[in-house]
Protein backbone atom coordinates (compact mmCIF):
# COMPACT_ATOMS: atom_id res chain seq x y z
CA UNK A 1 0.00 0.00 0.00
CA UNK A 2 0.99 3.53 -1.01
CA UNK A 3 1.09 6.06 2.20
CA UNK A 4 1.59 9.53 1.61
CA UNK A 5 1.21 10.06 -1.47
CA UNK A 6 2.28 13.59 -1.76
CA UNK A 7 -1.31 14.35 -3.85
CA UNK A 8 -3.46 12.74 -1.78
CA UNK A 9 -1.60 14.02 1.52
CA UNK A 10 -1.79 17.56 0.18
CA UNK A 11 -6.02 17.46 -0.18
CA UNK A 12 -6.19 16.02 3.22
CA UNK A 13 -3.87 18.70 4.57
CA UNK A 14 -6.22 21.23 2.35
CA UNK A 15 -9.59 19.59 3.74
CA UNK A 16 -7.81 19.50 7.72
CA UNK A 17 -7.37 22.98 7.19
CA UNK A 18 -10.59 23.80 5.72
CA UNK A 19 -12.43 21.80 9.00
CA UNK A 20 -9.48 23.96 11.34
CA UNK A 21 -10.79 27.60 9.73
CA UNK A 22 -14.82 26.68 9.78
CA UNK A 23 -14.52 25.52 13.75
CA UNK A 24 -12.33 28.86 14.13
CA UNK A 25 -14.95 30.78 12.86
CA UNK A 26 -17.89 28.59 13.81
CA UNK A 27 -18.95 28.14 10.19
CA UNK A 28 -21.69 25.64 11.11
CA UNK A 29 -22.69 24.49 7.71
CA UNK A 30 -18.36 24.00 6.30
CA UNK A 31 -18.38 21.96 9.25
CA UNK A 32 -21.34 20.18 9.09
CA UNK A 33 -20.15 19.12 5.73
CA UNK A 34 -16.69 18.41 6.42
CA UNK A 35 -18.38 14.75 8.22
CA UNK A 36 -20.17 12.22 6.48
CA UNK A 37 -23.69 12.38 6.10
CA UNK A 38 -24.55 8.84 7.77
CA UNK A 39 -25.46 7.45 11.18
CA UNK A 40 -22.81 5.33 11.45
CA UNK A 41 -20.37 8.65 11.61
CA UNK A 42 -18.95 9.12 15.60
CA UNK A 43 -17.88 12.23 16.82
CA UNK A 44 -16.87 11.85 20.73
CA UNK A 45 -16.13 14.85 22.60
CA UNK A 46 -14.82 16.35 25.72
CA UNK A 47 -18.27 16.54 26.89
CA UNK A 48 -19.93 14.25 24.45
CA UNK A 49 -21.23 11.13 22.66
CA UNK A 50 -22.36 11.66 19.46
CA UNK A 51 -23.38 9.01 17.45
CA UNK A 52 -24.82 9.51 13.59
CA UNK A 53 -24.92 12.92 11.73
CA UNK A 54 -28.17 13.82 13.23
CA UNK A 55 -26.79 14.12 16.55
CA UNK A 56 -23.69 15.67 15.31
CA UNK A 57 -25.37 18.27 13.72
CA UNK A 58 -27.41 18.67 16.49
CA UNK A 59 -24.55 19.76 18.62
CA UNK A 60 -22.90 21.73 16.32
CA UNK A 61 -26.10 23.89 15.63
CA UNK A 62 -26.50 24.30 19.94
CA UNK A 63 -22.85 24.90 20.59
CA UNK A 64 -22.06 28.21 21.81
CA UNK A 65 -19.21 30.18 19.15
CA UNK A 66 -17.82 31.46 21.89
CA UNK A 67 -13.89 30.19 23.38
CA UNK A 68 -13.55 28.13 19.85
CA UNK A 69 -10.27 29.66 18.80
CA UNK A 70 -7.15 27.77 19.43
CA UNK A 71 -3.76 26.94 18.29
CA UNK A 72 -2.58 23.66 16.96
CA UNK A 73 0.46 21.63 16.91
CA UNK A 74 2.01 18.52 16.52
CA UNK A 75 -0.35 17.70 13.51
CA UNK A 76 0.49 14.87 11.86
CA UNK A 77 -1.74 13.51 8.93
CA UNK A 78 -1.10 10.37 7.34
CA UNK A 79 -2.69 8.72 3.91
CA UNK A 80 -2.89 5.27 3.29
CA UNK A 81 -3.67 4.41 -0.60
CA UNK A 82 -5.68 7.27 -2.11
CA UNK A 83 -9.38 6.94 -0.42
CA UNK A 84 -8.08 7.32 3.65
CA UNK A 85 -6.45 9.19 6.25
CA UNK A 86 -6.30 10.06 9.94
CA UNK A 87 -5.43 13.54 11.27
CA UNK A 88 -4.08 13.94 15.21
CA UNK A 89 -3.22 17.02 16.58
CA UNK A 90 -2.92 18.89 19.78
CA UNK A 91 -4.76 21.97 20.89
CA UNK A 92 -4.43 24.52 23.15
CA UNK A 93 -7.21 27.53 23.75
CA UNK A 94 -7.01 30.42 25.86
CA UNK A 95 -10.32 29.36 27.45
CA UNK A 96 -8.84 26.80 28.79
CA UNK A 97 -5.81 27.33 30.28
CA UNK A 98 -3.63 24.74 31.63
CA UNK A 99 -5.16 22.19 29.90
CA UNK A 100 -4.31 20.12 26.26
CA UNK A 101 -6.60 19.06 23.90
CA UNK A 102 -5.99 16.34 21.75
CA UNK A 103 -7.73 15.39 18.30
CA UNK A 104 -8.38 12.67 15.92
CA UNK A 105 -9.75 12.15 12.62
CA UNK A 106 -10.63 9.60 9.83
CA UNK A 107 -10.90 10.94 6.46
CA UNK A 108 -12.28 8.77 3.67
CA UNK A 109 -12.93 9.59 0.55
CA UNK A 110 -16.22 9.64 -1.14
CA UNK A 111 -17.32 10.82 -4.44
CA UNK A 112 -18.15 14.31 -3.03
CA UNK A 113 -15.18 14.49 -1.86
CA UNK A 114 -12.79 13.82 2.01
CA UNK A 115 -15.16 13.12 4.55
CA UNK A 116 -14.69 12.71 8.46
CA UNK A 117 -16.32 9.43 9.44
CA UNK A 118 -14.93 8.99 13.14
CA UNK A 119 -14.05 11.63 15.48
CA UNK A 120 -12.84 11.84 19.01
CA UNK A 121 -11.45 14.53 20.85
CA UNK A 122 -10.27 15.12 24.37
CA UNK A 123 -8.21 17.22 26.88
CA UNK A 124 -5.87 16.56 29.63
CA UNK A 125 -4.02 18.28 32.00
CA UNK A 126 -1.08 20.15 30.06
Amino acid sequence: MDMDLPEVKAEVEAAFALYEQALGDNDVETLEALFRDDPRTIRYGVGENLYGMDEIRAFRRARSPVGLARTIHRTVITTYGRDFATASTLFHRDSSAGKLGRQMQTWVRFPEGWRIVAAHVSVIEG
